[in-house]
């Protein structure tokens, strides 16, 4: 099993979402960053577990938890002209961006906020707190889930 944070603007997407719908895998759609779309098709496996993260808000930081339970899969937005992730260039043959679901595990009854991250020196490698790193999927090591589980 591997470790994740996805990242997601709550208005779009965001753990409450998965919370009113416990039962119902959301489709995890819409990434569109190469080396993002690499981590989904080529890593991300059902039963790994990920931190869902808010970010482009007020309260920026790790709100819960789901898991994978349906590995890579063409995106279905970037066929969908009505949609802000629509993709002219791709295909059904070729399609260029993938989508996993994801189904809700828990909501933190604390958001860990990025700052409390960035202060844990067992965290200095998670990509989350490096400068400059804007990836919406990102590895998590198992170190790292256990040292951000301790926070809960």
């Amino acid at each position: 099993m591997n470790y994740w944070l996805f990242k997601t603007e709550p208005a779009e997407c965001s753990i409450d979402d998965f919370a009113r719908a416990p039962d119902t895998p959301i489709v995890w759609e819409g990434v569109r960053n190469y080396q993002a779309r690499n981590f989904l098709r080529d890593q991300v496996a059902i039963g790994d577990q990920v931190f869902i993260y808010h970010s482009s808000c007020k309260d920026i930081g790790i709100a819960g938890i789901a898991k994978v339970v349906k590995a890579a899969y063409p995106d279905p937005s970037q066929f969908d002209r009505n949609s802000i992730y629509f993709d002219q260039k791709s295909t059904t043959e070729q399609p260029r961006w993938i989508a996993v679901n994801l189904l809700f595990v828990s909501k933190l009854e604390q958001l860990i906020r990025l700052d409390k991250l960035k202060s844990l020196a067992t965290l200095i490698e998670l990509p989350l707190v490096r400068k400059g790193n804007r990836l919406s999927v990102m590895p998590v090591t198992r170190a790292e889930w256990q040292t951000i589980i301790a926070l809960t």
